[in-house]
């Protein structure tokens, strides 16, 4: 008896989280590694070195599996549509991953679908730009359609003269993407997952916060969400899914915005595993790595419901201290509930190095949990040393 086989075409820390549910289900998982250090590689046995952007390099590793799928949605369309032509099982398709690999064509789909959209419009020169934010009202928000990522490829404009000193991007991509400077409360989250056979699960709706265009923490579900909003966001979400065909995780970023639509903007989408969805490997039934694996060999999905009132996630960004191991023994003695995801990357400050998940039981408090995770995060952080003396420091203040 044999189990499938999934390629996973990228080696960041996605990739390496699908691998424990993987081993779980006795699914074989492979990589195509971007270089023998990234994240995924200790944690697969088969990771060849390739480039995704190489059509020979995806074609080679497509073989032997039986389905291929994404740790980042950055695959050329033009190369999917070649494998698939071949007879390679791609997960999601290139019909629906370009809807995440371009902005434009996902605010056309959210327009045509009727779904909320900030206004929007594709900018082919400086005087399209000035034109929008002369319509609609400074500031405005430029975006690249494609590759940014993590507040990059981002800028705020906040007049016509802004507008005339971004000529720089219209040389490296256009049309770019003008937005509106959307007015929100907070920033929600909400992921679904669907089979190729058409069924799908949603996850509760999720608070994330946001530091510096980057996700610093997600409380599940979103506290004080009225419940009329949060099944519309699954709803819509599940409605953008099913047009597309999406197959296996995705991600809706949302911008709440009460007194306007439903409730919420769309923001972005993501086809794949997604930061805001790491709470669900210690706080749900099934993991968004799991779900993920489940559907895209079209197997029933598992159940997404919280294991405990509450589940909060706190990102642990690199800072000063590289010894991240030397500070676990103070990190887990902190918090015995605590559960420690670290991506075995090279620490640079700012970058995504790991996570903190905490489950909250009946009567528990999510202010609490959220200042527990970044508790265990800071030791990890800033290391144990340089934690106790900023503990001693507060304490004599």
């Amino acid at each position: 008896m044999s189990f499938p086989v999934i390629g996973v075409v990228g080696g960041g820390q996605l990739a390496r989280m699908m691998a424990p549910p993987a081993t779980a289900l006795g699914l074989e998982l492979r990589i195509l590694a971007e270089a023998e250090d990234v994240s995924a590689v200790p944690a697969v046995p088969e990771a060849p070195v390739g480039d995704f952007r190489s059509l020979d390099d995806l074609r080679e590793f497509a073989r032997g599996v039986d389905v291929l799928t994404f740790d980042h949605e950055h695959v050329p369309t033009e190369h999917l549509l070649a494998l698939m032509a071949e007879g390679v099982n791609v997960q999601p398709g290139p019909a629906a991953l370009v809807h995440a690999q371009d902005k434009l064509r996902m605010r056309s789909a959210l327009d045509r679908l009727g779904l909320p959209n900030p206004r929007w419009a594709a900018v082919h020169h400086v005087e399209d730009l000035v034109a929008f934010g002369d319509e609609i009202g400074w500031p405005i928000v430029l975006k690249t359609p494609r590759g940014g990522y993590d507040g990059k490829g981002v800028r705020v404009l906040g007049s016509s003269a802004d507008a005339a000193a971004s000529i720089d991007w219209f040389g490296t991509m256009t049309p770019l993407l003008a937005e509106e400077m959307v007015t929100f409360t907070r920033e929600l989250s909400v992921l679904i997952a669907r089979t190729p056979s058409g069924a799908s699960r949603a996850w509760p709706v999720v608070h994330t916060i946001q530091v510096d265009g980057v996700c610093d923490e997600v409380i599940a579900p979103a506290p004080g969400l009225d419940p009329a909003v949060a099944e519309a966001a699954q709803a819509a979400a599940l409605a953008i899914a099913t047009d597309l065909g999406v197959t296996g995780v995705m991600a809706a970023e949302l911008f709440e915005t009460p007194g306007r639509g439903p409730g919420f903007l769309v923001n972005e989408l993501a086809m794949r595993p997604h930061n805001t969805g790491h709470w669900t490997q210690d706080g749900c039934v099934t993991s968004q790595f799991e779900q993920h694996l489940r559907a895209v060999l079209d197997l029933p999905l598992g159940g997404t419901s919280v294991l405990g009132d509450w589940a909060v996630m706190k990102n642990i960004l690199g800072g000063e201290n590289a010894d991240l191991y030397g500070a676990y023994p103070a990190a887990l003695a902190a918090d015995d509930a605590a559960k420690v995801h670290t991506y075995g990357k090279t620490v640079r400050p700012g970058r995504k190095i790991g996570h903190v998940n905490l489950v909250g039981g009946p009567g528990s408090d999510p202010a609490a949990l959220r200042a527990r995770t970044s508790r265990v995060a800071a030791v990890i952080r800033d290391g144990a040393d340089a934690q106790a003396n900023s503990n001693t420091a507060k304490e004599i203040a």
